[in-house]
């Protein structure tokens, strides 16, 4: 399995996936004009771990100029507890560092434990301090 930058024809494959793997908290409808838009202005922002053909997984990790910020990590249900989104997180750290982030928030709905789990294991710690609010436009 390799972990690379997704490239354009890969959208309708990211698409696929985030629709089988999804979290439940997502509300935002997902659409190729966006993520092929995140793949054009922002290069390397969005990470697919190809399994030699399939796309696996998927992160956004992507770079303000002040911080990193993951989120929308997915792993297709046939391929999870093998280590793909831990690989994942690694090179969004990665990629995120060489950017100049020296803090790295991971967007997570504070109700899936499961995905917090995750973030656990990848060392992580949940800020009881910081919110978030937002608003749809």
């Amino acid at each position: 399995m390799l972990v690379r930058s997704a490239r354009e024809e890969d959208v309708p494959n990211v698409l696929e996936l985030w629709s089988l793997a999804r979290s439940t908290h997502a509300t935002t409808p997902d659409r190729a004009e966006d993520i092929e838009r995140l793949v054009r202005e922002m290069p390397g922002s969005l990470l697919v771990a190809d399994d030699d053909g399939p796309l696996v997984g998927v992160l956004i990790a992507a770079w303000d100029g002040w911080r990193g910020n993951m989120y929308r990590l997915a792993v297709h249900p046939d391929h999870r507890r093998r280590g793909i989104a831990l690989d994942l997180v690694q090179r969004g750290e990665q990629q995120l560092r060489g950017k100049g982030a020296r803090r790295i928030t991971a967007l997570v709905a504070r109700e899936d434990d499961v995905a917090g789990a995750l973030w656990v294991t990848a060392g992580y710690a949940y800020d009881e301090v910081i919110g978030r609010f937002v608003r749809n436009v």
